[in-house]
């Protein structure tokens, strides 16, 4: 057999190209960690949060704060797990005690009740800057502005937000009904927005119990009786009028206080749940109602003038299943019993408007039902004379 000849000049070798060295544990790169371990130092921390805010921002609803504080809880978490002794082997060691206070001030202050009191729960660093008074009086100030004229009561805002933000329920049939204490004055904080613009912010005291006239007349707190309240401009000082209110672009926020007892109560839906027009006036009636135990509502009402454009009118009155007004004293009872019963989980807008419209069809079922038994009646009574005018008529025949 012939050798095979290798072409000169050529590197006909088979084996592979010899690998570079592997360099020193002390030179060689860190080892990527995934994104669930915990955070190794705050800028990192501080980058997947603003990346995390920067993909949903698109996404946030407006005037809702659920986002920035599922991502305080989560950075607290992680800076929890940082300054675990897991951390610290990989060179770890941030805590929530490391950032300023006047910074997780700032961050707590814009959120809303129930996340303050969800962060306020997530770690114990956060739980003094979560009850602090001035922090809940901000948040307070953020959706009632009229509690800024307040002064001259002691008011605990962290009570007060958790009595007025829930809407009330209806007490638990199985506990034992006590008659409530009539309270003698009541304090009216009332503000109106207009597309997200405060038009009306004001605070009515009524002296209740110790007015026998206020006991024995139907119940209504009037916050504004006037001829005409136009909405301010929608455009600045450069447009050329005021803008025209629409009912449905309007919020009312009407909050009852008793000083006495410190107590608060939602007394109208922020959002309208019926609009009604008066063909005799040519007013639309924008109803905030809130139903109550027993078969009563509170009916806050804003009467706005189409032709002209303003608002006219906003006020509070009482009823009951009937649609008929209640006097001040059964009233200031509902009103009462309201304030002292205890707030539960699922007392939010949508529950109320629910409970709003069950107590309309049931008005509406009385009605009709009340339509029924007077047609019978009169179908009764109208037999009867028939039959006594027929009898009359066959005596005066046959005589």
């Amino acid at each position: 057999m012939h050798a095979h000849r290798r072409p000169a000049g050529r590197n006909t070798s088979l084996s592979r190209p010899p690998l570079p060295p592997s360099p020193d544990k002390a030179t060689q790169l860190p080892i990527y960690k995934p994104t669930n371990e915990p955070a190794s130092s705050l800028p990192s921390l501080q980058r997947r949060t603003a990346t995390t805010l920067a993909r949903n921002h698109r996404h946030k609803p407006p005037l809702s704060y659920p986002r920035p504080a599922i991502a305080v809880v989560m950075a607290v978490g992680a800076m929890e797990q940082a300054s675990s002794p897991a951390a610290f082997d990989h060179g770890g060691g941030t805590t929530i005690d490391d950032l300023p206070a006047d910074v997780l001030a700032l961050v707590l202050r814009r959120l809303d009740g129930a996340s303050l009191a969800a962060v306020g729960c997530a770690s114990s660093g956060l739980h003094g800057l979560a009850t602090d008074p001035d922090t809940w009086r901000a948040l307070c100030l953020a959706m009632w502005p009229a509690v800024r004229d307040l002064l001259p009561y002691t008011v605990d805002h962290r009570a007060l937000f958790a009595d007025a933000f829930p809407f009330p329920c209806s007490p638990d049939s199985s506990s034992p009904s006590q008659p409530p204490t009539l309270p003698a004055r009541l304090v009216s904080a009332v503000d109106l927005r207009h597309a997200g613009v405060s038009i009306l912010s004001r605070v009515v005291e009524t002296d209740a119990a110790a007015s026998d006239w206020f006991l024995g007349a139907p119940f209504r707190v009037d916050a504004m009786v006037q001829e005409g309240f136009t909405s301010p401009t929608a455009g600045g000082a450069s447009s050329s009028g005021p803008a025209t209110v629409s009912p449905a672009d309007l919020e009312l926020s009407w909050v009852l206080l008793d000083p006495a007892t410190g107590r608060a109560l939602a007394a109208s839906s922020r959002r309208a749940v019926a609009v009604d027009r008066k063909w005799l006036t040519g007013d639309t009636v924008a109803r905030f109602a809130v139903v109550l135990s027993a078969g009563v509502a509170l009916d806050a009402a804003v009467t706005c003038d189409e032709r002209y454009g303003h608002v006219r009118e906003v006020s509070l009155r009482v009823e009951d299943a009937d649609g008929a007004g209640v006097s001040g004293r059964d009233g200031l009872a509902a009103v009462a019993a309201a304030m002292a019963a205890p707030r539960r989980r699922g007392c939010g807008e949508d529950a109320a408007r629910e409970r709003y419209e069950d107590f309309v069809r049931g008005k509406r079922a009385r009605k009709e039902w009340k339509a029924r038994r007077e047609g019978i009646l009169d179908l009764c009574c109208s037999s009867v004379g028939a039959a006594a005018f027929l009898g009359f008529l066959a005596v005066l025949t046959f005589r």
